[in-house]
């Protein structure tokens, strides 16, 4: 989100909002302030907090949540495609561009809220940002008794890292994404906390070389993220997942578990 951020940023900013077509309805989550304040006023600076993208105008914002089907095209001219299906909405600004968002998949979950400067609204709940001192205060003094993957997902712990970050720091970490917080010692947790360090900043590196929106296509640098089935990177054993309703989790068991297989919930037995 921070380098989609900073595109937006360069196709858009300083350009003032000419208006905007609602493509679903449902997506807009807010009705005052109403985005017809928001014509004529000029696109100051594109940020981010957490996984959500701050689209500032002076006195009043937008910020989106792409959820997970989400994506952005730039359009440059506005395209003329109203009813396309998966479409949410398209602003457009006055340099002769647009940012289309819109949604792939069943779920509709991806949104957009008009604020007043100073209204955090959807994030407000939010946990620290992953380079904050407040984070790392936690991962290196915390007792939470979850699983580490667990908390690392968790957006009300931790704001931005999300399932692919995920699997990728506990691998370069060696932990086990089953350990809990609480029965980490101390070289864990500063193994962890450089771990997603160095993995964050990483994929913001190979992000940054994208051109463009966001495109259909994510993940491609993933380490092991969704690489199950693949010979771990590290030591060549075959990397395994543990399946859920929502999400699965990757892992290596010679790099992460002491060789141990973890239970798949989901399919309700031991993989060997």
């Amino acid at each position: 989100m921070q380098a989609l951020a900073e595109r937006i940023e360069a196709f858009v900013g300083g350009a003032s909002f000419t208006g905007y077509e609602p493509l679903q309805f449902s997506a807009l989550k807010t009705y005052a302030p109403a985005p017809e304040e928001l014509k004529g006023k000029t696109l100051e600076s594109v940020g981010r907090r957490g996984k959500y993208v701050l689209l500032d105008f002076d006195d009043k914002r937008i910020a989106f949540h792409l959820s997970q089907g989400g994506r952005v095209d730039f359009e440059e001219p506005p395209k003329k495609t109203n009813k396309a299906k998966g479409y949410v909405v398209r602003w457009k600004f006055d340099n002769n561009r647009a940012v289309l968002v819109k949604e792939f998949g069943t779920e509709r979950k991806a949104g957009w809220w008009v604020l007043e400067q100073g209204d955090i609204g959807p994030m407000e709940g939010l946990g620290p940002e992953p380079d904050s001192e407040a984070f790392r205060n936690f991962i290196r003094t915390g007792q939470d008794a979850r699983r580490i993957h667990t908390i690392l997902r968790d957006q009300r712990t931790v704001a931005g890292i999300g399932r692919g970050y995920t699997d990728d720091a506990l691998h370069a970490a060696k932990i086990s994404p089953f350990a809990s917080l609480k029965s980490m010692k101390a070289e864990d947790r500063e193994r962890l906390l450089q771990a997603i360090d160095t993995t964050l900043a990483s994929g913001l590196d190979l992000e940054r070389k994208r051109t463009g929106g966001l495109p259909t296509k994510l993940g491609d640098h993933w380490v092991v993220h969704h690489e199950h089935g693949k010979p771990c990177p590290v030591c060549g054993d075959d990397l395994r997942r543990v399946s859920y309703e929502s999400h699965e989790v990757t892992y290596c068991p010679t790099c992460q578990t002491g060789g141990k297989i973890l239970a798949d919930r989901r399919m309700s037995r031991l993989i060997r």
